[in-house]
């Protein structure tokens, strides 16, 4: 039986996790980012255990880098990186639409047009396009419920999120990607699903080239 300290301490670590992942995520802790455990622990107001905890589990999943006298650090991208993490996401999101295409049925359609309205409300070029999108994407996988297969999807996503974040800041994003999402739902809808899988790894690799050029050039 798991005691009442063990539990605190779980919780405080997923806390912890968390708070690091969303900083992550969301650009406020960039690759290179030196992370100070007592610092994280006082944000979150607690010790700095706990804090330590996650930067091993986020470790784990490559997130960041624990290296001797210099800490903890978040983890970085070059250029290749960048392009196999989008070819790696192309493969594993293919499968994970190809065996959601039977399940959607017209309440997932109506779920997949409201999101893709979000998307448009808060436009190509802010955060929330930025979350609004990985929403979508999210939506897409869950349907194929397999959860580890989820779950490896979303750390390339956490891992590439930043950059993306970043160049929407500063470089336009094309217009056809409103257009892109709705041919992706409308080959769902025709219930093919190698096609689906077809569509949304030519989708996703699509960005890596524009994104790694940014990258290349801004030196981010």
């Amino acid at each position: 039986m798991q005691t009442i300290d063990a539990f605190s301490a779980s919780t405080a670590e997923e806390e912890a996790y968390r708070h690091v992942l969303k900083g992550i995520r969301t650009g406020r802790f960039r690759p290179g980012t030196r992370l100070i455990p007592e610092d994280i622990a006082n944000e979150i107001g607690m010790s700095r255990m706990p804090v330590r905890e996650a930067f091993r589990r986020l470790s784990t999943e490559g997130l960041v880098l624990i290296r001797p006298n210099r800490g903890c650090v978040v983890a970085g991208l070059t250029t290749d990186e960048i392009y196999e993490v989008f070819e790696i996401r192309s493969v594993l999101e293919g499968l994970a639409v190809r065996l959601a295409t039977p399940r959607f049925d017209a309440d997932a359609f109506s779920e997949l047009d409201r999101l893709l309205a979000r998307m448009q409300t808060n436009g190509e070029g802010g955060d929330d396009w930025v979350t609004r999108h990985r929403q979508f994407h999210e939506y897409l996988c869950s349907y194929s419920q397999r959860p580890k297969l989820i779950r490896q999807i979303a750390r390339l996503h956490v891992t590439i999120e930043p950059y993306l974040r970043i160049w929407l800041h500063h470089a336009e994003k094309p217009l056809s990607a409103d257009e892109e999402h709705r041919v992706i739902i409308r080959t769902l809808e025709a219930g093919d699903p190698i096609a689906a899988e077809a569509t949304i790894e030519k989708h996703i690799l699509e960005t890596a080239p524009a994104l790694a050029a940014f990258v290349a050039q801004t030196g981010r």
